[in-house]
């Protein structure tokens, strides 16, 4: 071989050479590509199987989680089944205590009401006992009395027994009488609040023509009974217009020489009397001159009534009244109380209210404010509904008073509760105003007479040991021997006092008879 390669041309062997080394070098170059290949391949392989091996991983995982989260909803489920089971068993638990505290409750509840009544029970023993025990003293007491009455009947003669026995019949007859009396009366009593408005109504009905005649009417005398004529009028129309233009009723009848003026409101009544005067005097009568001389008395009446009511407010030192309770003020002196002017009452009422007052170390200006406005309701109690102490304390509220003034103007007759001291004083002072001796058409003599006669009259009963006139005649205070007269008993002759002094007696108003009865027990200690 090595003498063919000696034999072969050079250049021959070069290519050779050459050509083997480019073999060479493409083997090298197909192998580096194979290999390349290879190792793609291999990657490519590799990352399949990584991302086959993440899946699987996953895939696990998930199936991990499902199968955790299965086994943890069903732990879940048995822990609150357990839970559920354990509350119920609670719940019944609970229940059965709930039940036993209510037996407890309802038990120590009936031991609470079996201790009060045995607390009752025991407080009706000992009461009986004390009972028993004060009959059985009682007893003793009656048995000792009655040997010492046998005794001294054993001496008394037939007929002395009898008259006894009769007397004393008649005395527990009289006291029974006296018991089914104040029962029935009490009886009465509770279903007599109609019965009594029935019977006050037809009183007031029945004094109505004399209260009329005396307070409601004013006459006027005329010249002639041919000016009767001029007043009434070509058919009426002239009465007519003045009763119009007035608000009275002019009453003519036979009688010669006068006309009768009826009217409630003593204003209006002054102003048709007044009117009246002039167009009598004047001779004009007729419609338009009625209407002209109505207008300028009612203007003058006005004037006067606020000047009435200036003057009245300067003489009892009240300022800074408002000008409407002024005027209604004035109207007072138009309005009478058992014939005492209630607009003079009312500045009595303010100074004795001061006085009080000033006794009692309060303000005497205010106590005399209170006293002068106590009465402003009866101004204005015929225009409206209610009594006057309301009225007066809406219409002084109205117009800017305050209390204690309204307390006082609505609670001087005790129809509010008191809440000032002033309102006690203002009804002191009303009632030493109307009724001292000579304020309401009663002369002294005829007061101490009445007096007299209403202490005598009580102590004529029988057991009254005493018996006192207050209040200047307005009550009667008679004390009883509490030995001889029994609470029925005393109740009987309150009773029959009050009857007799209605019956036998004449007095402004209402008489109080308080009857007392009293036992004293005195003993020294020594």
């Amino acid at each position: 071989m090595v003498s063919a390669l000696a034999q072969t041309d050079p250049t021959t062997l070069a290519a050779a050479a050459i050509a083997l080394v480019l073999g060479l070098g493409v083997g090298s170059i197909g192998a580096w590509l194979w290999l390349s290949h290879l190792r793609a391949v291999w990657q490519r392989d590799a990352a399949r199987s990584a991302e086959l091996a993440r899946a699987e991983a996953e895939a696990s995982v998930e199936r991990v989680r499902a199968d955790a989260e299965r086994m943890t909803i069903a732990e879940r489920e048995r822990l609150d089944g357990e839970l559920q089971t354990q509350r119920d068993e609670l719940r019944d638990i609970e229940r059965r205590l709930g039940n036993r505290e209510e037996q407890q409750d309802r038990r120590a509840a009936k031991l609470d009401e079996r201790d009060e009544q045995l607390d009752r029970r025991s407080e009706k023993l000992e009461r009986r006992g004390n009972r028993l025990a004060r009959r059985e003293t009682e007893l003793a007491d009656l048995v000792e009395q009655t040997t010492l009455e046998l005794a001294r009947v054993g001496e008394m003669s037939l007929e002395e027994a009898r008259t006894e026995l009769l007397q004393r019949a008649e005395l527990v007859g009289q006291e029974e009488a006296d018991a089914t009396t104040r029962r029935i009366i009490e009886q009465a009593e509770n279903s007599a609040q109609e019965r009594a408005k029935e019977i006050t109504l037809m009183a007031i009905q029945r004094y109505a023509g004399e209260h009329v005649a005396e307070v409601t009417t004013r006459v006027l005398t005329l010249p002639s009974d041919e000016m009767k004529g001029r007043v009434i009028g070509r058919e009426g129309r002239n009465i007519r217009a003045i009763e119009a233009a007035t608000g009275v009723d002019l009453i003519i009848d036979d009688t010669p020489g006068v006309i009768t003026i009826s009217c409630f409101d003593k204003v209006r009544q002054t102003i048709a009397f007044e009117a009246l005067t002039r167009l009598v005097e004047d001779g004009r009568i007729h419609p338009a001159r009625i209407e002209e001389v109505v207008n300028k008395v009612k203007g003058e009446i006005d004037q006067r009534i606020q000047q009435q009511g200036k003057d009245a407010a300067e003489e009892a030192s009240v300022r800074n009244l408002h000008p409407k309770l002024i005027e209604t003020m004035g109207r007072l002196g138009f309005r009478t109380s058992y014939g005492q002017n209630v607009l003079k009452h009312s500045i009595e009422v303010a100074y004795l209210s001061q006085l009080i007052a000033d006794q009692l170390g309060l303000n005497g200006r205010t106590a005399r404010r209170c006293g002068f406005l106590h009465d402003i309701g009866k101004a204005i109690d015929h225009e409206s509904e209610g009594s006057h102490t309301a009225l007066g304390m809406s219409l002084a509220e109205q117009f800017g008073e305050k209390d204690p003034v309204l307390n006082a103007i609505g609670g001087h007759h005790f129809d509010i509760p008191t809440t000032s001291p002033y309102t006690v004083i203002v009804s002191a002072a009303d009632a030493l105003s109307g009724a001292r001796p000579g304020a309401r058409r009663e002369s002294l003599e005829h007061y101490i007479k009445r007096l007299d006669a209403l202490q005598t009259l009580a102590q004529e009963h029988d057991g009254v040991q005493q018996a006192y006139a207050i209040q200047a005649g307005r009550e009667v205070r008679v004390i009883v021997d509490a030995k001889k007269v029994s609470d029925d008993r005393a109740h009987a002759i309150a009773r029959d006092i009050a009857n007799r002094v209605s019956a036998e007696m004449n007095f402004p108003g209402e008489i109080k008879v308080t009857v007392l009865r009293e036992t004293r027990a005195i003993e020294i200690a020594r």
